[in-house]
This record gives C-alpha cells, sequence and structure tokens, in this order.
C-alpha cells in the first residue's frame, strides 16, 4: 500500500484505489505511525501528538479505539502492539515523505557531483509529491510539520540552482518565492543571479538593495557572502557564475594519508591522479580539495561523449553561462581564459576517455593562467611536460579492513562481520575500494562468509552488481567499472590484454613476448600500463584479479586455448630449465625465480594436458619440497593418476603418487615403488628419487646402492653417498654411517646446496645425539634449521623439530620438547603423525594421559596409509600409554609386525624397547640388549628404556639382568631377528 502524509492523509491500495481511513482522530494516529514505519511509537507521543500537552483523562483509551479503526481498513497485521506502544509494518518507501527525504538527499548529492541534468529531475520527482501542507491531519505535530517544510525549502533552492546551472533563468518562480519569503537570501541570491542572466542588470541591482534594506532594518545584518558575490558580479558585469564547488562526500574518508601528503608536498601546477577504475582517484581528489581549496571548482567530465564537449563542460562547472540575450558572445576557451585568470584549484575528474582533448585545453589553460592549478583524474596521464603523477594503487589489506568495516556498519549497524572473512574478501578484491564497498553493500543480503565463497570467477562480478543508484552508469557496478576501461583501449592493446590474463601471477617481459604473440609487445603493455590496465614493478608486468578476470573473459574459445597451449609450454621449459640448478650454489636465485612464478606454474598445472602436467610435476619436485609448497601440488597430481603409465614418463608417474593428496590408492603405491626398485628408471629430475625415500621410507632391500639409480652427476652422486651413509646409520652401523655422512655433508657443501647440508648436519646431529653429546647435537640442528628455513622449507623445518624434541625429552628437558613439537606442528603444511607423537610423548611424560591418548589416536589417523615405520613408532607409543598388560602387549606386537618391511634395523630397535616393556624381567633384559644390537649403540639417556631397566633389575637382580642383556647385545643381525621372531 501507498501512505501520502504531504498533505491530507492518502492511503492506496496496491491497485491504486483509495484507502478510507475515518475521522480525524484515526488520521492523526496513523500520520505518527508513518513517520517512523517499522519502529515503535510510545503510546505517551501517539496521545500528545492528538491532545497536546493537556490530555484528557479517557486519552489512552481513545487511541486504542483509533488504533482498532485503523485495523479494520488496514491489511491484517499493519499495526502492531509492541510493549507499550504501536507501529506500522510497512516500507519507508511506501511512504511519500520518507521518498521525498531520499530523493532530496539524492539530488543534492547529484548537483554536488556536476550531474546538474540528472539532479533537475530527481528533485522535480520529489517536489511533486506534496499535495498541500505536511501532516495536516496531525493537530499538535507543528514540529515535525516545519522540519518537512524547511527540507521541502531547501530542496526547492537546490532545483533553482540544478537549473541556473543548465542555463535556465526562472525569475517568475523566484519572484513568488522571495515575496513568500523575504528573509531567505538564497532565494534572494538565486534571483540576482537570474536576472543577471537574462541581461536585466538594473533589476538584478534593485533586488539586491531591496534585500539589504530588509536586512538592515528587520534583523540588524548584512547580506552573506553569497548574495554579496552576486552583486558584485553584477556591477563589475561578469559573466553569472555560479560555481560548482567540492562535492560533498556521503561516507568517511579511509586511508590515503600517505596519498595526502604526497599531492600536498607535490611542486606542480597540473597534478594527475593515475590508477585503475575503482581505486578512489575522484574521491582522493575530493578529499585533498576540500581540506586545502575547499573553494575549488570541480569538473566531472565522464559524461561528455566527445572532446570538443570539454571546454563547455569546463565553463559549466565554473557557471559560466551564455546570456540568453547575448549568444555566442566569445569562444568557450576564451571565455575559460577570463574566468580563470586567478588563484584557483581547478578539478578535471575523468579525463581518460577526452585525454587528448583535456590535455590540450589544460595546456593552454596553464600557460594564460598562471595563478591558475589543476588537479586531473584519470586511468592514464594527460602527458604533458611539467605533469607530476600520483599512480594510485589499491588499499593495503589493513585499510582495506577498515573500509569494509566502516561501510558495514551502515548496512547492518551493531553486526561485526566475521574478521578472516572480512580479510579474504579484500585479498580477492585486490584492495580495490569500489569493489570492497560494494562487497560491504550486501552484506545486507549474505554473511561475510558467504561473499568471500562467491568471490570466485564470474560469480565475482554478478555479486558486486548493485551499486550506489546515484552514481554514473559506469561506476554502480565492478563489471561497469572495468568495462569502461576496457572500451577505450585500441584493437593492439585488447588482443595483449586479454592474452595477458591467462598470466595468473604477473609476467617478466620475456614471458608476455613469448606467449601472447603480440608484435613490440613492449609498447603496447607501456600503453597498458599508462592506462591503467596492467602495473609494473621491476620489469614484473601484473593485472589486479578484478582486471584480469574480465578480460579473460574477453578471450574467444579459439583463442584462449591457443595462448595456454603457448603458457604451460613456457612454464614447462622454465621449470625443466630451472631444476638442475635448485641443486647448486645457485639454488636461493632459482628458488626465488620459481617462487615469483609460483602462480603461473600452478595454473599452467592447472591447464596442461595429463602428460604435460606429469611432467610439470616431476621438472617442479625439488621447487615445491625446497619451498615448503608439496601440498599445494595434491589435488592436481591426484587427477594426474588415471590410466596406465605414459611411455617414457614412468620418472614423472612417481613423482606424482609422491605429491598426491589425499593419498592415492595402493596400487599406485605399490606400482611407484616397483618403477623406483627396477633400476631401469632414468632420471632426469633426481630429487624425486630423494623425495620419494624422504616419504616413502627406504627400499624393502635396505642394502640396495643408492648410486646404481642416480648415475654420476655431482649433486646425484652427492645424494647417493648420503643414501649409502643413511642406510648403515638405519641398518645398525652408526659409527661407519656418521664417517660417510660426514663425507656426504662435505660434498654437498662444495656444491654449495644448501638442502643436502642441512639433511646430511640433521642425521650427524641424530647420531650424535644417541651418544649423549647434546651440545654437539644441538649445534648441527641450529645450523639445519637456519638453512631450511632460508629455502622456505617447512616441511623440513618441521621434521628436524621433531627429531630435536626427541632429543630433548632423553635429556629431560621436557618443556622445551614440547616447543620444539609445537613449533614442528604449525611448520608442516599438513596435520602430521610426528609432531602429534611427540606431543603425546610429552603429555605422557607429565601424567597427562587423556591428552596423550587423544594425539595418538590423531597420530594414528594421520600415517595411516603412510610409511609402516612411522604407523609403528604410533603403536608403540599407544603400548607404552596402556593401563592393561594385554592391550600393551597387543600394541606392541602391532608394530613389531609393522616394522617387518621395510626392515630397518634401527627402527625395529625402538618397536622391541617398547616390547620389553609387557615382557617379564629376563625376557626384557635380553629384548633391551636385542635393541642395543640392532642399532650398533645404545641410546643414552631414553627415559622409557630407564624405566624397563629398573623394573627387570628388580625381578631378576642384577646380574641376571647383566647377563641377559650382554647376551642380547652381543648377537648378530640375523640372530638378533630370530630371536624376536623376524
Amino acid at each position: 500500500m501507498r501512505f501520502g502524509v504531504l498533505g491530507p492523509v492518502e492511503v492506496r491500495s496496491p491497485d491504486g484505489e483509495v484507502v478510507p481511513v475515518g475521522g480525524p482522530r484515526p488520521r492523526a494516529v496513523l500520520v505518527m505511525l508513518l513517520l517512523t514505519p517499522g519502529r515503535p511509537v510510545p503510546l505517551e507521543r501517539l496521545v500528545a501528538g492528538q491532545y497536546g500537552d493537556d490530555p484528557p483523562a479517557e486519552a489512552v483509551n481513545a487511541v486504542q479505539a483509533q488504533v482498532s479503526r485503523l485495523r479494520r481498513v488496514l491489511p491484517p497485521g499493519s499495526v502492531e502492539f509492541t510493549g507499550g506502544g504501536y507501529r506500522i509494518a510497512v516500507d519507508a518507501d511506501d511512504v511519500d515523505a520518507h521518498v521525498f527525504e531520499r530523493m532530496a538527499r539524492d539530488g543534492r548529492a547529484l548537483l554536488a557531483a556536476g550531474r546538474v541534468a540528472d539532479a533537475t529531475r530527481t528533485l522535480r520527482d520529489a517536489l511533486e509529491l506534496w499535495r498541500g501542507p505536511a501532516l495536516a491531519d496531525l493537530p499538535h505535530g507543528v514540529a515535525q510539520a516545519a522540519r518537512l517544510e524547511e527540507l521541502r525549502l531547501s530542496a526547492t533552492e537546490d532545483l533553482v540552482d540544478a537549473e541556473l546551472a543548465m542555463g535556465d533563468a526562472p525569475v517568475a518562480r523566484l519572484r513568488a518565492l522571495v515575496t513568500a519569503h523575504p528573509l531567505r537570501e538564497r532565494f534572494r541570491e538565486q534571483l540576482v543571479r537570474a536576472l543577471h542572466a537574462e541581461g536585466r542588470t538594473a533589476e538584478a541591482l534593485t533586488e539586491f538593495e531591496d534585500a539589504r534594506r530588509r536586512l538592515a532594518d528587520e534583523l540588524g545584518v548584512d547580506p552573506t557572502p553569497g548574495l554579496a558575490a552576486a552583486h558584485l558580479a553584477v556591477l563589475r558585469n561578469e559573466e553569472p557564475v555560479t560555481r560548482r564547488g567540492v562535492p560533498a562526500p556521503l561516507t568517511g574518508f579511509v586511508g590515503r594519508d600517505e596519498e595526502l601528503a604526497r599531492l600536498a608536498d607535490l611542486d606542480a601546477r597540473l597534478v594527475t591522479v593515475c590508477g585503475p577504475g575503482g581505486t578512489g582517484k575522484t574521491r582522493l581528489a575530493v578529499e585533498f580539495a576540500a581540506r586545502t581549496a575547499p573553494d575549488a571548482c570541480f569538473a566531472d567530465l565522464s559524461g561528455l561523449t566527445a572532446g570538443d564537449a570539454v571546454a563547455p563542460a569546463v565553463l559549466a562547472a565554473l557557471g559560466v553561462r551564455e546570456s540568453g540575450l547575448r549568444p555566442g558572445r566569445a569562444d568557450p576557451v576564451a571565455r575559460l581564459v577570463a574566468a580563470l585568470d586567478r588563484d584557483l584549484l581547478l578539478v578535471l575528474d575523468n579525463c581518460e576517455h577526452v585525454v587528448a582533448e583535456a590535455a590540450g585545453l589544460v595546456r593552454l589553460l596553464l600557460t594564460r593562467c598562471p595563478r591558475l592549478r589543476v588537479l586531473a583524474t584519470s586511468r592514464e596521464p594527460l602527458g604533458l611536460t611539467g605533469e607530476a603523477l600520483l599512480p594510485l594503487e589499491p588499499l593495503d589489506l589493513d585499510h582495506a579492513v577498515r573500509l569494509f568495516t566502516d561501510r558495514a556498519a551502515a548496512v547492518r549497524p551493531g553486526v561485526p562481520p566475521d574478521d578472516a572473512a572480512v580479510a579474504a574478501i579484500c585479498v580477492a578484491l585486490d584492495g580495490l575500494p569500489l569493489a570492497v564497498e560494494l562487497a560491504a553493500a550486501r552484506l545486507r543480503q549474505f554473511s561475510a562468509a558467504e561473499i568471500a565463497d562467491r568471490l570466485t570467477g564470474r560469480d565475482r562480478f554478478k555479486l558486486l552488481s548493485r551499486g550506489d543508484r546515484t552514481a554514473a552508469q559506469r561506476h554502480r557496478t565492478l563489471h561497469a567499472v572495468v568495462a569502461w576501461s576496457w572500451d577505450l583501449l585500441g584493437e593492439r592493446e585488447r588482443v595483449l590484454a586479454r592474452r595477458f590474463a591467462v598470466f595468473a601471477g604477473g609476467a617478466p617481459l620475456a614471458a608476455v613476448e613469448a606467449v601472447c604473440g603480440v608484435e613490440d609487445a613492449d609498447e603496447v603493455l607501456a600503453d597498458l600500463v599508462d592506462k591503467s590496465l596492467v602495473t609494473v614493478v621491476d620489469g614484473r608486468y601484473r593485472m589486479f584479479d578484478t582486471i584480469r578476470l574480465f578480460c579473460v573473459e574477453q578471450l574467444g574459445e579459439t583463442e584462449e586455448r591457443d595462448v595456454r597451449r603457448a603458457h604451460v609450454a613456457y612454464h614447462l621449459a622454465l621449470a625443466q630449465r630451472a631444476d638442475p640448478h635448485l641443486r647448486g650454489a645457485e639454488q636461493l636465485t632459482w628458488l626465488a625465480r620459481l617462487s615469483a612464478e609460483h602462480d603461473n606454474l600452478m595454473a599452467a598445472l592447472r591447464h596442461a594436458d595429463r602428460e604435460t602436467g606429469m611432467r610439470l610435476v616431476a621438472a617442479l619436485a625439488a621447487y615445491w619440497w625446497l619451498s615448503g609448497r608439496r601440498a599445494q601440488a595434491g589435488d592436481a597430481a591426484a587427477a594426474l593418476l588415471v590410466g596406465d603409465v605414459p611411455d617414457g614418463l614412468a620418472e614423472e608417474y612417481v613423482s606424482c603418487v609422491v605429491h598426491a593428496w589425499p593419498r592415492p590408492a595402493a596400487e599406485h603405491w605399490e606400482r611407484a615403488r616397483r618403477i623406483v626398485e627396477s633400476g631401469s628408471l632414468e632420471l632426469r629430475h633426481p630429487f624425486g628419487v630423494a623425495l620419494w625415500g624422504m616419504v616413502v621410507g627406504p627400499p624393502v632391500d635396505p642394502h640396495a646402492d643408492p648410486g646404481a639409480l642416480l648415475g654420476e652427476d655431482p649433486w646425484n652422486a652427492a645424494l647417493a653417498g648420503f643414501g649409502r651413509a643413511l642406510l648403515r646409520v638405519l641398518d645398525g652401523a652408526p659409527a661407519a654411517g656418521e664417517r660417510d655422512m660426514a663425507a656426504a655433508l662435505a660434498s654437498f657443501r662444495a656444491l654449495g646446496e644448501r638442502w643436502g647440508v642441512a639433511q646430511s648436519l640433521d642425521w650427524l646431529a641424530r647420531v650424535e645425539g644417541w651418544r649423549g653429546e647434546w651440545d654437539r647435537a644441538h649445534a648441527c640442528w641450529a645450523e639445519a634449521l637456519a638453512l631450511y628455513e632460508a629455502l622456505g622449507a617447512a616441511d623440513e623445518c618441521g621434521e628436524l623439530l621433531c627429531h630435536q624434541g626427541r632429543c630433548l625429552l632423553r635429556q629431560g628437558e621436557t618443556h622445551a620438547a614440547r616447543v620444539a613439537f609445537t613449533r614442528a606442528a604449525a611448520r608442516f603444511a599438513r596435520p602430521t603423525g610426528e609432531a602429534l607423537l611427540g606431543l603425546a610423548e610429552v603429555a605422557r611424560s607429565t601424567g597427562d594421559h587423556a591428552t596423550a591418548a587423544d594425539l595418538l589416536a590423531r597420530a594414528l589417523a594421520e600415517e595411516e596409509g603412510g610409511a609402516r615405520w612411522r604407523t609403528a613408532r604410533v603403536l608403540t607409543a599407544l603400548g607404552r600409554l596402556a593401563d592393561d598388560p594385554r592391550e600393551a602387549a597387543r600394541r606392541h606386537d602391532q608394530a613389531l609386525r609393522a616394522v617387518r618391511t621395510p626392515l630397518l634395523a634401527s627402527e625395529v630397535a625402538l618397536v622391541v624397547e617398547g616390547r620389553a616393556e609387557s615382557a617379564d624381567g629376563a625376557r626384557a633384559a635380553l629384548w633391551l640388549g636385542v635393541a642395543v644390537a640392532l642399532r650398533g649403540t645404545a641410546r643414552v639417556g631414553d627415559p622409557d628404556v630407564a624405566r624397563v631397566t629398573r623394573r627387570a633389575r628388580d625381578e631378576i637382580g642384577v646380574e641376571a639382568f647383566a647377563a641377559a642383556y650382554s647376551r642380547g647385545a652381543a648377537m648378530s643381525r640375523e640372530e638378533a631377528l630370530t630371536t624376536i621372531g623376524l
């Protein structure tokens, strides 16, 4: 239903039929409810509105009766009782008074923005809503009626200003308004200006003199500056001036303090604020002008369709119009020079589509008007000598979040959005202010988390399709903002822009030339940079994601296929060229280069065919592992594990198995294991074999020679030496393994290869830790950790911290061990049983068995399907935690079965030490000795071994324990394995 209160009360049904409301009392109640639609009005206020300050005793009952009458004529549920008052359930846009207020505000904003035609239409429509005195049916509503009447007069004044700016001079209407409101100086000022515009100088002067005398006689004051300025213009016979000042902002200003300071420091008469659409160029210019030159002239050029309209548009902004009696008096430029020969800041907004004409006019004006300064906004520079540029980038994350939060408070007051979701929104939108504001506006419909989820692909433009209805069409939606820039491009620029959009993370010039296939790409890129479609930093070109997504939409199917194929080929070649450098002294340089291309490498992997994708996975194995990004390749690698192994791509297939996440089926692991251990694998990317060993564990035959697979390359040879040393350490010959590990360390140091150095140091530290050489162990770990961190190898850092944490537990440093395992858990890209197991061991050592049990359950789940020796470690820990001896023995037996394959003596020794806990004294002593025989050394400081030793000694005595322990420790490997049933 529609409700009218700007005149006699009027209620109309959805069909337009008049609905009779009843007598004056019900109409008065209805008016008071309609003044605050949707909000409760206290009963006391309803009484006062009807009866004033002296209501009769039965006033409350009378109001309730009048509400009942209203309910009978209005739709059910329209008037509700809400604890002490009533509310009417209608929308504000259904009440003419609220529609009028909104349209009056919109009209004023349009006028301030220089959109006088739109302002004129809006203000006329608003004033046509009045049918008579406001609130005529509310006997005691004088204050509310006076407020609405003042708004009506202000809107009328705004409409007259808009008409004057368009060249109209409504003299007759203004005379009537002055007669009705003789002390309202704005009407007097407008009448003087209108008469002057029509050449009626004497009448204009007479009007001013009448106003001056009346103000002096009745109020004892002088005319306002506006009226005095209009009078002075008449005396000087100046062109009529109604200059458009700086638009009044409708929202708060967020961020940009640095840019404002730079604007203030720039010593130039022409400054151009450049940047992509939606970065806030206009808002920055307006804020700067308002703070430093509030009397500046603001000219919006966005509505121009021809370059020769620039000068007339600036004339209109200045308010310099041709007199109706003296048309064609002078050309626009000459009139501008005459009007601007004074101290003034001229703000030229949105110059990009008339940039050549705007540049020509600005050059002429600055040359002829030495006191004039120009602040321009444009998506490309004007290109004049002496022009100072202020490139405007999107907001940084903190300021973007502040902007979103500020605008969100206006949309959903009192409901703070989710901080994490807001940050995700701002990152997805590149901090583009317009996009952030449009996203905040959608909080009326969606939560921040839902908005973040929807900002993908084309959904971004659909989501951000509702903007300020008073804004220019090209600023109402995100798509329109980018489309405006696109329409200003030439054909070669469009070709390069849409092809460049396949780069997900920007690109150097060489990549653009190779992929995009555009002649003179460097020159065309320079044009795109000038037009703010592309940015360049340190030789790397980049599109903001919002612009890139728009440009991708412009690609035809065939063109997109060809460009993406070139993009994939270029980045495969880059990965293959980089791989050998990742195993030498240039490791950090090439890691940095690949890291800069990370988004492109991942995009290439997503768009590659199966065989090319497998080649990319293999070529990038070292990069992903060393930079801690292996987890990011998981989905793409898993998708490639379909069908048979392509001919000649066995190595690539193994890399896909290692990287795939979730873990691939057992058949893939088994097939990959057969390939690795076949001895016939031709290695083009040898780091993949090292990665296989780290993820899966050593081969079934621990005595196999790694060098047979790796070949003679210096890094391969160093890795083979490391592999032999590691197998000796793991297989019960730690002393010999330590010597070989030192040799491998020297080889990696000679190559300058940090990962191999860190790996060798880590294992040397573990052996030293077994012997109780704590200081030397921790020194090695400290150096290794620094190398891993320089590489960015997060998973390696996590593994090392777990090794160090276990050593700290043996030292009795429980708190330090907890810190190490906690740091380790934070480093791993995915949850890992290693860190969870370590934290569980810390919890068990402090008596917190409930926490330990929970952590071990999670660790066991994480290790499912992985290396069996890792699972055995968790099962051993569960056996130690069990209160029931039978449950403990079951877990230890499970662990023993798990380490059968691959049979690594040092890992078997750990399980045997655990199994000794559930054995009687004599067998416990024997099995502790067997563990020493298998490992090749005793581990100093192990609290679990010490506890079992004390128990066994108490049960069988010191001498019997020593005899059994010594017998086990003296066994050969074969005897030891036979003793424990393996």
